[in-house]
């Protein structure tokens, strides 16, 4: 089986939507009162966007028999302002999706092979995997990249979120 890895295209956008809500059915049944399944015609709009125009967003595609099954986006950071302790680091977040019926293929680890050398050439010395707990797949599959913890994480529910709405 071979698995191409290439920059994302507008043509794209109909899988990107595909495997963002797959992705999204998954985690709502990890745990429904973080996750939620978004609404169709805003994903579409979010990769047309992305595609688009200069963004801080890159978003690469993996084929296997000229099938998109998976992508990855590496969403750059803002670097910290000056007034600020950290010290200067260029940074981005990684998402990583595979369709089901291809995982354990490798997709996922080429994927991610790209997405490092991608945020490499534009500078960014380390990338960030957010996954919640429960998500013990996810959590393996990074591990297995090198992915390590790096500080924690701490939230606190304030009861103020309501439907449609995002706290923060």
């Amino acid at each position: 089986m071979s698995i191409l890895v290439r920059g994302a295209e507008r043509d794209d956008v109909p899988a990107l939507v595909r495997l963002r809500l797959a992705n999204a059915e998954r985690h709502v049944q990890l745990d429904p009162a973080v996750y939620r399944v978004p609404e169709i015609r805003a994903v579409r709009r979010h990769f047309e966007e992305v595609l688009s125009a200069e963004s801080k967003v890159v978003i690469l595609v993996a084929e296997v028999g000229g099938e998109v099954v998976g992508m990855v986006e590496v969403v750059l950071l803002a670097d910290a302002p000056d007034h600020q302790i950290l010290a200067p680091c260029r940074a981005a977040d990684i998402h990583t999706v595979v369709l089901d019926g291809h995982r354990g293929e490798g997709v996922g680890s080429a994927l991610l092979k790209a997405a490092e050398q991608a945020a490499a050439e534009r500078g960014v010395s380390i990338i960030y995997a957010g996954i919640f707990a429960p998500n013990t797949g996810a959590v393996r599959f990074y591990s297995s990249a090198g992915f390590g913890p790096r500080g924690t994480l701490l939230s606190k529910e304030l009861g103020t979120r309501s439907a449609g709405q995002e706290s923060g």
